[in-house]
């Protein structure tokens, strides 16, 4: 394999998309390269984004299926060539993409013969297949195959256990996570005399989403994180001159949300975060996609300019006022 040749600017920090493809509908691949890092922050980075990228990205998967028909997950039914276990690892490979919040119903209801597909699946509007081929099952016999299925979006990986069984209905191990590896290599040069490194990722994803959606998603995900330690200085200097930690004023409800006054309070407003309060994973992932991570911003936002967030509805509302009565903001 011949050296490869490498031109770095000498321009401050960069990133460049150097290699991209599509292997097939559930394989992308993309390579991209950070430089001019100073020795060492390559590392630094590449370890973070590896594991953003494995592990703080959201996907959505086929959780359950239900079936009056199935005995138990190692039976067979008559006029199906395969298992039940067959059936449920088929449901498992189907790659799905949406912006869906909470838990959602799908179905198939196929008629035999024939071969039943991922196409074959009937879902809610705010979910697409990546690759409607994806087998599932085939029907020998005339008969008629019907699951209820089950779908969420999480991040991560979920192993089914004998506590999530019930009744003619299985859970299927799930595994969220849309990008399927992720590398990351170091290439050292000297610059006049000084030691400055290039930081090369490679991502694969599954196709529900390409590398650079997800090299865009980690990088956000990962800043999310680290939001709080910019307070650190604010909250100090907040906490020295001796008054109580966080004491929030009362605001009045009554059909807007009141907007807080820019003094220290206000610093303590913007310490406390939404992921803090024990919000519906629903209505937290809308206010998070709006961009509204802590209590200030919150209540900068009036109830109109709530709902108009996509996927915010009304009975949304309620969660919010109690959390904000529980913090003490509304009498």
């Amino acid at each position: 394999m011949g050296q490869e040749k490498i031109i770095v600017s000498t321009q401050p920090l960069q990133w460049k998309c150097v290699e991209s493809r599509t292997d097939s509908k559930r394989l992308y691949y993309g390579r991209f390269l950070l430089a001019p890092l100073m020795s060492g922050q390559a590392n630094t980075i590449g370890i973070a984004m590896r594991r953003a990228l494995l592990g703080e990205i959201e996907g959505t998967c086929i959780t359950r299926a239900k079936s009056d028909k199935i005995l138990h997950e190692y039976s067979t039914i008559k006029g199906i060539q395969e298992s039940v276990h067959e059936i449920l690892m088929n449901l498992k490979e189907i790659v799905l993409r949406s912006n869906l919040y909470g838990i959602r119903d799908a179905s198939i209801c196929v008629k035999g013969p024939g071969s039943v597909t991922a196409h074959d699946i009937i879902l809610p509007a705010s979910v697409e297949i990546v690759d409607k081929t994806q087998h599932i099952a085939t029907l020998t016999e005339p008969i008629t195959l019907f699951i209820e299925l089950q779908i969420e979006i999480n991040r991560g990986y979920r192993i089914k256990t004998t506590k999530n069984f019930q009744k003619e209905s299985y859970p299927i191990d799930a595994v969220f996570m849309p990008v399927r590896n992720a590398n990351y290599s170091i290439h050292s040069y000297v610059n006049q005399n000084e030691k400055q490194e290039i930081l090369f990722l490679e991502i694969w994803t599954n196709g529900s989403l390409t590398p650079k959606e997800a090299l865009n998603e980690a990088s956000r995900n990962l800043i999310d994180l680290f939001i709080p330690f910019l307070h650190a200085e604010e909250e100090n200097s907040y906490l020295e001159n001796n008054e109580p930690k966080i004491n929030l004023p009362l605001f009045n409800f009554h059909g807007r949300l009141a907007k807080p006054r820019k003094t220290k309070k206000e610093i303590a407003l913007k310490l406390i975060f939404i992921d803090q309060s024990e919000l519906p994973p629903r209505v937290y992932n809308c206010l998070k996609k709006a961009n509204i991570r802590t209590l200030l911003d919150l209540l900068t936002n009036s109830q109109e300019d709530l709902l108009k967030i996509k996927d915010f509805r009304i009975e949304d509302i309620k969660p919010i006022v109690d959390i904000l009565k529980i913090e003490k903001l509304f009498t």
